[in-house]
């Protein structure tokens, strides 16, 4: 049974937010054209908190750390534009869900800043929620960031514990697996060029189209590092939410109009 009423894998390039695109608006237009239909899915089923994955939070090395303040907080800075957001947090689905995440032996960790609760505890939101977030419903939110110093079956691990707190809450939980994927596209941009980029992306793809998450759990780490995707931590913490019998994938888009690639997928 899925206890999420809809999730997705998301990218989180800055320019895909309309308020940040800039004079190049059709640089990441088909992108931006599928977040507004991921947007449309997740506000149709009217989910009460979003949990969202990302690889550009607050990291501890070592533990996925999961949000428990009372607010998050960001500022991006593109294109001669400024986009801010602030969300509510769900503490206590965060707190369930690292309950449920050391019952089960995964190391995972709250985090919180300022004080306990209240108008100063509050961190901060990172591009990798805040992108995908522009489109969503404006409800509480928790967010989680994995650590790659722990293996990927810990990541199915922990995505298993988020599915465990979300059928006990009694909650209608959205999900959202923040992904960008190869950076190594262009020999311009700050990781160069590698063919293992376009190559990984594409099979990515198609493990998407065919339902087969875990697989990329078996890529070769010579292959992660020359391609440099940051999408297949929080895609197997997915994979563990939704189990593959669960899982009705519905592709939407890719490209890599910079040097690192966009995929957009629905999961009904």
């Amino acid at each position: 049974m899925n206890h999420f009423v809809f999730s997705c894998i998301a990218p989180h390039g800055g320019e895909i937010i309309p308020e940040l695109q800039g004079s190049q608006g059709d640089r990441m237009d088909l992108t931006r054209k599928s977040m507004m239909e991921l947007g449309r899915m997740m506000k149709e089923v009217e989910p009460e908190v979003i949990v969202l994955f990302t690889p550009h939070g607050t990291r501890v090395n070592g533990f996925f750390s999961i949000t428990v303040s009372e607010r998050l907080e960001g500022t991006l800075d593109e294109n001669d534009a400024v986009f801010s957001m602030e969300r509510k947090v769900d503490p206590e689905l965060g707190r369930s869900i690292a309950s449920y995440a050391l019952d089960a032996g995964v190391p995972a960790v709250t985090i919180n800043y300022g004080t306990s609760s209240g108008p100063y505890s509050c961190l901060q939101l990172d591009w990798g929620a805040m992108v995908p977030l522009r489109f969503m419903p404006d409800v509480p939110v928790v967010v989680i960031t994995p650590s790659r110093e722990l293996s990927f079956e810990q990541h199915v691990q922990m995505g298993k514990a988020v599915k465990d707190a979300a059928r006990a809450s009694g909650k209608r939980v959205g999900l959202i697996a923040s992904c960008d994927w190869s950076h190594a596209h262009d020999a311009e941009g700050p990781y160069g060029y590698d063919p293992a980029a376009r190559e990984l992306d594409l099979e990515v793809v198609e493990l998407i189209k065919q339902n087969k998450l875990e697989e990329m759990a078996s890529f070769d780490p010579e292959y992660i590092d020359a391609a440099k995707p940051d999408g297949i931590w929080q895609t197997l913490m997915l994979a563990g939410a939704i189990p593959e019998e669960d899982r009705k994938a519905e592709f939407l888009s890719y490209e890599a109009p910079t040097y690192f690639g966009l995929i957009c997928a629905a999961y009904r």
